[in-house]
């Protein structure tokens, strides 16, 4: 009996030492599908002694924000174009420590009006995002369906000031990328991030008709403080990196998001 009670209380000492050993990682992330994506990876953490503690934000600015403060180890919700505007114009210290998937952004046009690309009207009004890398790439995603043309020294941080000829005088809507999707409905299109156009569903926005070039898609990123180079933030990348999360991202999301292989 008194063995049987050593081996008990070592076995229950074993389980505390394995738990006080875990590391906790508190990761700022989207919803969808970033959040999923980092659900889908927390028993590969776990095997290797790191939780995590996932907090979802949804806009494109608190993540950064709470990272840069401290509040957070990690945030991943965006691409690398975005991130360094962001540095650029909030002072913030935050760098990549890897790719883990890229988003298409697509063009979804009002499932009320039962309209197709071609026939978009004159003067008609297309929703994009107003942030200045996500408002270039929508505009890209414009010209490389034919609907516009910019003018050719438009850069990464292009607006409809840029845009050189526009044929059918489309009239442009600019509006936070986390509102596009749901600004559609007052629309007749909208270019929107596929993380936004997977959160409100296809009963909101339909399905996209075009794509943006596979070239210039930009992959989304695991963001740390400058400097910050612990050992399990490089883990928490290799096992998003992994096969198994690249199937995983494959077979859940059909294309809408691409794992970068």
């Amino acid at each position: 009996m008194k063995k049987l009670l050593t081996i008990v209380l070592s076995l229950a000492l074993i389980s505390v030492l394995s738990i006080a050993g875990a590391t906790t990682l508190k990761i700022g992330a989207s919803s969808t599908p970033h959040a999923e994506i980092l659900e889908a990876a927390k028993e590969a953490l776990a095997a290797k002694d790191i939780e995590l503690d996932i907090v979802v934000f949804d806009d494109y600015v608190q993540p950064n924000l709470n990272l840069e403060a401290g509040d957070l180890d990690a945030n991943y919700f965006q691409h690398i174009p975005y991130l360094e505007n962001f540095n650029k114009e909030r002072n913030t210290h935050l760098v990549s420590i890897g790719s883990v998937h890229y988003e298409p952004m697509g063009i979804y046009l009002n499932p009320a009006k039962k309209l197709t690309l071609e026939t978009l009207p004159d003067k008609a009004s297309i929703v994009i995002p107003n942030d200045p890398t996500n408002e270039a790439r929508a505009l890209r995603t414009l010209e490389f369906n034919g609907l516009i043309k910019l003018s050719s020294d438009a850069t990464e941080t292009a607006t409809v000031l840029d845009i050189a000829e526009n044929a059918k005088n489309f009239n442009f809507v600019e509006v936070n990328a986390e509102q596009v999707a749901r600004t559609l409905a007052d629309a007749d299109a909208a270019v929107i991030n596929s993380n936004y156009a997977l959160l409100a569903g296809v009963d909101t926005v339909g399905t996209p008709v075009a794509y943006e070039s596979s070239d210039v898609a930009y992959p989304n990123v695991i963001a740390v403080r400058e400097g910050d180079d612990r050992t399990e933030l490089k883990t928490l990348v290799e096992v998003l990196q992994s096969d198994e999360i690249v199937k995983w991202i494959t077979e859940k999301y059909n294309g809408a998001v691409v794992p970068i292989k």
